[in-house]
């Protein structure tokens, strides 16, 4: 029970074993749940959420940032580059086949969305000498809500391409092009 993970954790951070709690992948409703018992309680609260959030894939922006916001919790963003789909390997109609994700499409994307997505990434990189994964990345980091992103890499190379994109500083219209090509369809 929900309670009884809470105590838990508060125990922990009570007795200095650890600082702050986080939570990962839970839904709106329950990350509030568990806001709400542990403010009832007096007891440590959740101060991060790990979810998944790329330019890609902003479902979390409708429910989730919000509530982000609004209580003050931190961000901590898994596949960032929506599993390799945004790596600048991938482009329509043209998908490498000894990829992961030729083989394991996770996490879902709307994939003729995401290559618009890449051509519009693909002229901003261009204009920073950068790689599209390195212009996801500066995306995430330009979101308020982001405190930091969790990236994987197989080879030093790519470890320092993905830190290059902390220096990245997309420019007022890139940053309303990348928004604008990668926002959320109305759900009404």
């Amino acid at each position: 029970p929900l309670e009884e993970t809470l105590r838990a954790l508060d125990d922990l951070v009570r007795a200095g074993k650890i600082r702050y709690i986080g939570a990962s992948n839970l839904m709106a409703w329950s990350l509030m749940k568990a806001l709400g018992i542990s403010a009832l309680h007096d007891w440590a609260r959740f101060e991060a959420l790990q979810a998944y959030y790329s330019i890609a894939g902003r479902e979390l922006e409708r429910e989730l940032a919000p509530l982000m916001k609004d209580q003050k919790l931190s961000l901590l963003v898994w596949s960032p580059l929506a599993g390799g789909l945004l790596s600048g390997k991938f482009r329509r109609d043209q998908e490498p086949e000894n990829a992961r994700r030729a083989n394991f499409d996770f996490p879902p994307v709307n994939k003729e969305r995401a290559y618009d997505i890449i051509e519009v990434m693909d002229e901003v990189a261009a204009n920073h000498h950068a790689t599209v994964a390195q212009i996801a990345l500066a995306w995430l980091l330009h979101q308020d809500v982001v405190s930091s992103i969790i990236i994987g890499a197989k080879r030093m190379d790519q470890l320092d391409a993905n830190l290059a994109a902390v220096d990245i500083q997309l420019a007022d219209d890139e940053l309303q092009r990348l928004n604008e090509v990668s926002e959320l369809p109305s759900e009404y």
